[in-house]
This record gives structure tokens, sequence and C-alpha cells, in this order.
């Protein structure tokens, strides 16, 4: 379910859910440093961030590097899937999808400049957080790392934006920990879990 509905929501962004495992699991045990797959401190701009994360991340997906076997544990993994949602053929397809939509419902010239952030939503959605959280923001703990929560109201990231009460608390499903702080994406937990669809530990 979760797989399918991941392939239709991120359309051309679509990663494999196990290599995003394997490298979240990487950015924890390596936050700020040079083995970290996606920090800013290993580049000098958010565009040679993703640049880094997406060769990164490709490397693992194919093989050409490797994890400790401990990062691997419990990840989930779909690989006869991948092989249909994670190619280049179905990506343009997405693509091909997305310029018929625009070509329907455009009414001005501008609103194409939108297409390749619809394109690459996915990696903008990273770099947003992974740049920005470690860079910008506040502090609930003092870390050995640079993590930082960017938005007191997460209504944009669905929670992700606490991204150092996250490093934190790496387990923990809700992401937020003040009173004023609302993680949307664990109020959807929750909602799947009185569905029965889910249980959160």
């Amino acid at each position: 379910m979760f797989y399918i509905g991941c392939f239709f929501t991120q359309g051309s962004s679509y990663i494999s859910a196990y290599t995003y495992g394997l490298i979240h699991r990487l950015h924890h045990a390596h936050t700020d440093k040079a083995e970290d797959p996606h920090s800013p401190h290993n580049d000098p701009n958010p565009f040679m961030m993703m640049w880094t994360t997406r060769n990164n991340y490709f490397n693992l997906y194919i093989g050409k590097t490797d994890a400790a076997e401990k990062y691997k544990k419990n990840l989930p993994d779909w690989e006869r899937f991948d092989k249909i949602a994670h190619n280049y053929i179905t990506r343009f397809c997405w693509i091909a999808i997305y310029i018929i939509v625009y070509a329907l419902l455009a009414t001005a010239w501008w609103q194409w400049l939108f297409l390749p952030a619809t394109i690459i939503m996915g990696s903008l959605q990273g770099m947003a957080v992974n740049w920005w959280a470690h860079k910008f923001g506040y502090e609930n703990y003092k870390l050995t790392n640079t993590s930082k929560n960017i938005l007191p109201f997460d209504f944009i990231f669905w929670g992700e934006a606490y991204h150092n009460n996250h490093h934190k608390h790496p387990q923990r499903p809700n992401n937020a920990t003040r009173w004023f702080e609302w993680d949307m994406g664990f109020q959807t937990m929750v909602f799947l879990q009185k569905l029965r669809i889910i249980k959160i530990k």
C-alpha cells in the first residue's frame, strides 16, 4: 500500500524506500561529518548538496558503495516493484503526464516555470529540510551536530521541519516536543492507526 502510494504521490521523484532508509540512517550516524551523505557542511551551496545526495543515493542503490550490515536491518524492500517504479523510462512517463497536465491547466506562460520544480519536487523537499535545518532555525536540544527546527509550527513539511527534535529522538514517530509544535505527519499516523492500517510503537 505504502510503496504504491509513494509511487503515485512522488511520481518522477520516486526513490527506493530501502535506499532512502539506508541513507537516512547514515546521515544520523555521521551527521555533519565527511561520511554524512547529505550535509550542508560538505558542500558550498544547496544545489551542490543536492547533487552530492543524488550521487550518494544512486551509489548505494546500485551497490557501487556499501554500508555496514547494522544500517540495513529491518528496512522495507520490494525489489521487483522498484524495478518498475525506479527507472528512467518510468520517470520520463511521469514527466510526460506533468506536461500534459500543464498543457491542459496552465493559463499563462509563467506558470510553466513551475514545471521543473514539479519534476524534481522530492529533491527540492530534501534539500530544503537537509540544508535549512542545519543552517537556520531554533534548537530545543544542544547536540553535537548543527540540526535545527526550521518552523515553530510546521504546516509545510509535515513534521520534518523539527529536525533538531528528530536528531535528539530519532526513534520517536512524533517529531513535535514543545506545546506549540505540531507534527502533521504524526497526526496522520494516529489516523491510520485508528483505521487499523498501522500500529504505532
